[in-house]
């Protein structure tokens, strides 16, 4: 028998990545809020993989209580997710899936383009994901993981932030509002920049997110998680000294 999977979170995004990894013949140990991990662990301490499929807001309380013998086997999947997450706590080497698909309750996934993947497992994942007809790949290294993780980072903030304001689908956004969403995007990469300490392609950034747009033109801007997500680079950007005037405007116009 393969070794198993480890999935900590099992919500809708873990969901899908359990019925894939199932269908490859890895047994899925799900691991929830109620379970002690170190007890799991002790009973699965070399696991193919731990994918930790939990929200944002959730990913550092459980990264800190991960047993140690996973560290070497870590995948994550969260949105806005950098290298400082998983160096925050001495991952060095995790996989790592920058999703492109979504997930909500009572519907099934629906795909906006190929989510790139890199790390150890990352061909599990993508085989897993490809068992559900869900397109993804393994990019070439490091460098072009951190370039699909901005990406992704620049299209959901910009999406969500230029969301407050015109209440629109992502194809409204970029035809009829695309000052605002570049403006906005422009101000999202100041923040990866510092985020990163990396200077990026500011060109493809941007085709990479009309790509983005493109993979589903009816998407909703704005989620329920817009408001935090703004809140939350404007914290950032006040720890790194920059103005970010644009994203203050729409704060205070629609979050205060």
């Amino acid at each position: 028998m393969k070794n198993p999977v480890i999935l900590v979170g099992v919500g809708e995004m873990g969901s899908v990545f359990a019925r894939g990894i199932l269908r490859l013949g890895y047994p899925v140990i799900p691991v929830t809020r109620e379970m002690d991990m170190q007890e799991v662990a002790a009973d699965y301490p070399e696991p193919q993989l731990v994918l930790v499929s939990v929200a944002e807001n959730d990913l550092h309380p459980v990264l800190e209580k991960l047993p140690t013998q996973w560290h070497d086997r870590v995948g994550l999947l969260q949105n806005e997710l950098l290298p400082r997450d998983w160096n925050k706590h001495s991952f060095n080497n995790p996989t790592v899936i920058s999703v492109w698909f979504e997930k909500k309750k009572g519907q099934d996934f629906k795909v906006l383009i190929p989510s790139p993947a890199f790390g150890p497992q990352a061909q599990l994942l993508v085989d897993a994901l490809a068992s559900l007809d869900i397109p993804a790949r393994v990019v070439a290294d490091e460098n072009a993981l951190l370039d699909e993780l901005v990406i992704k980072n620049v299209y959901i903030l910009t999406t969500n932030i230029s969301g407050l304001i015109t209440a629109s689908d992502v194809n409204d956004l970029w035809q009829n509002h695309r000052e605002l969403a570049t403006e906005v995007a422009n101000e999202v990469i100041d923040l990866q920049e510092w985020l990163t300490q990396s200077k990026f392609d500011r060109e493809r950034l941007i085709e990479g997110f009309v790509e983005g747009v493109n993979g589903d033109l009816q998407h909703m801007c704005m989620g329920r998680s817009a408001p935090g997500r703004l809140t939350r680079a404007l914290g950032l950007a006040d720890e790194a000294g920059l103005a970010i005037p644009k994203m203050r405007e729409i704060h205070a116009a629609k979050v205060q």
